[in-house]
């Protein structure tokens, strides 16, 4: 009988990582190509089927995680890592579907650089997951996981600059500003998310030295 082939977490990590940046990518160029909310319907297609990808990476990795002998960290520690990576997934579908449940008009300047920002979150989320299997090891995985983190600051600042924007340049339209505050609120929850999975990587490298 030949030997039973074991799971790769890390390369599920991995493909979780990819697929974030991809429907990170998916979010900017629908803003970009941004003509009224209801062509998004297609966009939305094509991010739910990302999500799918990576709901079903996250079944696989349930599923060999419980009846592994020896997996290469804590039980706990692999089921939350894939939870955390398919959080990010979920939250920049949301920001796509509220684009279009809210029939938002235009896109503002301020908003596709938060959508930039997104991407580039994704971005140092995955190159810090192409580094993560060999993380013992690594020099250079502290410095990416602490790219997330700064992205995150960054977010932090930005959020607090375009909701001031809101209300003093548009003080005179209560539902834009209602509208576009809950709107960049969600896209500050995606960079928190990466910023989560960056924390969690962080712990898994703590308490495996």
């Amino acid at each position: 009988m030949g030997k039973k082939h074991k799971y790769d977490y890390f390369a599920a990590y991995e493909e979780l990582s990819d697929l974030a940046v991809q429907e990170a990518s998916v979010l900017v160029r629908a803003m970009e190509n941004f003509t009224d909310a209801a062509s998004l319907r297609a966009v939305l297609d094509e991010a739910h089927e990302l999500e799918h990808a990576g709901d079903t990476i996250n079944h696989d990795i349930y599923k060999n995680v419980g009846g592994d002998f020896m997996p290469p960290f804590d039980r706990e520690d692999i089921v939350a890592l894939a939870g955390s990576l398919d959080n990010i997934l979920d939250e920049i579908e949301d920001v796509l579907q509220y684009f279009y449940m809210f029939d938002v008009h235009q896109i503002p300047d301020d908003a596709l650089r938060f959508a930039k920002l997104i991407r580039k979150s994704c971005k140092a989320v995955d190159a810090a997951m192409e580094d993560f299997r060999n993380f013992k090891k690594s020099k250079n995985f502290k410095q990416l996981v602490i790219q997330v983190s700064d992205n995150e600051e960054e977010a932090d600042g930005l959020y607090v600059e375009v909701i001031r924007n809101l209300h003093v340049n548009h003080a005179d339209e209560p539902m834009h500003v209602l509208k576009w505050s809950r709107l960049y609120a969600f896209m500050e929850s995606c960079c928190d998310a990466c910023e989560h999975t960056a924390d969690l990587m962080s712990t898994i490298l703590l308490k495996n030295m």
